[in-house]
């Protein structure tokens, strides 16, 4: 079913639902709304958990990035006293991870710009390249841990203030695990992956800083060598993080989605009286708001009013079943016995499978 005048249908929406419903007169206008307005529908209580969402993320973000500001400002001012190469390392990964909140930061302001007739999902997708720039964020800092490591093993040197790094180190940790929680939390609850992969980013440099002890305490025993090979330990762990945030990132630029959300759909849809049967549902997300197209199979003596009235009734289904979900686009195919009504389409498909296999 052909889906037009999205923002018309949205603005009537939304109204109807600001009358008392508790009266039948009110029940049946919202009824008869839906039956004549086309759609796919904004459901408009998502939209503005959506714009929510965006304010949250940010106040984490801003939050995450004064915490860390501190947190640097500490480990890099008795970096200088001490000259330490494994707390240079974990210095060097906070203050890249306080920065990652400026392109996050962008990205969730820019995702609550209306779409356009040029960007007509939005630009909540600013977010899959903000979490490009953190992935790149992240492999600069592991470069420079590793050279600065790599150096102090070819050219080693007794540290000094040892007492200092260690208070320096338990300050990173804190600072850094506090973050995480607070990233990861928000990130999972308003279905954030970058702020997720941010979160991740952050408690890796938790335990970054406590290898950073492991190694004031070689060097307290004697052992010079102690201080670099902690920094080249944190190296690894910094690379570990980037491939799980890379793997996060590449997932959503590719529209990947948790097979369990597909599943709960078609459950969902399955339970709408009237659907007889279900085609492809598809989903993707849009920055941290999830978008769905699906095809259901109904009874091929359905006039168009009843037909576009189970299209709506299975949207509703689907937004109240799939957490994120703001919009749905249903497609109706019918039950018959005689002629395929996808006929006219069977060519488009074999011209697009023939370039598929000349490519490949």
């Amino acid at each position: 079913m052909n889906h037009v005048n999205q923002q018309n249908h949205g603005h009537k929406h939304k109204h109807e639902h600001e009358h008392h419903q508790d009266t039948r007169w009110s029940r049946l206008r919202h009824r008869l709304g839906h039956l004549l307005t086309p759609h796919s529908h904004e459901a408009m209580d998502k939209v503005d958990a959506a714009m929510e969402s965006s304010r949250e993320g940010i106040r984490t973000l801003w939050l995450s990035l004064a915490i860390l500001g501190v947190t640097t400002v500490v480990q890099g001012a008795i970096v200088a006293l001490s000259g330490s190469v494994a707390l240079l390392g974990d210095t060097i990964h906070n203050a890249a991870d306080a920065l990652t909140a400026v392109p996050l930061g962008i990205a969730f302001v820019l995702g609550r710009r209306a779409a356009n007739r040029r960007y007509t999902y939005g630009y909540g997708r600013a977010e899959d390249l903000a979490g490009i720039a953190i992935v790149l964020t992240i492999a600069t800092s592991s470069a420079v841990a590793a050279f600065t490591a790599v150096d102090r093993l070819l050219h080693p040197r007794d540290l000094t203030h040892l007492w200092a790094v260690a208070v320096a180190a338990v300050v990173g940790f804190v600072g850094n695990e506090w973050v995480a929680r607070y990233r990861i939390s928000t990130g999972r609850r308003i279905g954030s992956a970058a702020l997720v992969a941010d979160g991740l980013h952050a408690r890796t440099d938790g335990f970054t800083s406590l290898a950073v002890l492991i190694g004031t305490g070689g060097a307290a025993l004697g052992w010079r060598a102690a201080d670099p090979v902690v920094g080249l330990l944190i190296t690894a762990a910094i690379l570990l993080v980037l491939k799980d945030a890379a793997r996060e990132v590449y997932r959503r630029l590719m529209d990947s989605v948790d097979p369990a959300l597909i599943d709960a759909a078609e459950t969902a849809l399955r339970t709408v009286d009237g659907v007889r049967g279900l085609g492809q549902v598809r989903m993707r997300w849009i920055g941290h708001t999830l978008r769905a197209e699906a095809d259901i199979v109904i009874d091929p003596d359905l006039t168009v009013v009843q037909a576009h009235a189970l299209a709506v009734t299975a949207e509703h289904a689907l937004i109240h079943a799939v957490p994120h979900l703001t919009a749905a686009t249903v497609h109706t195919d019918h039950l018959s016995p005689g002629a395929d009504p996808h006929a006219a389409l069977a060519h488009h498909a074999h011209h697009a499978r023939t370039a598929t296999a000349a490519h490949a």
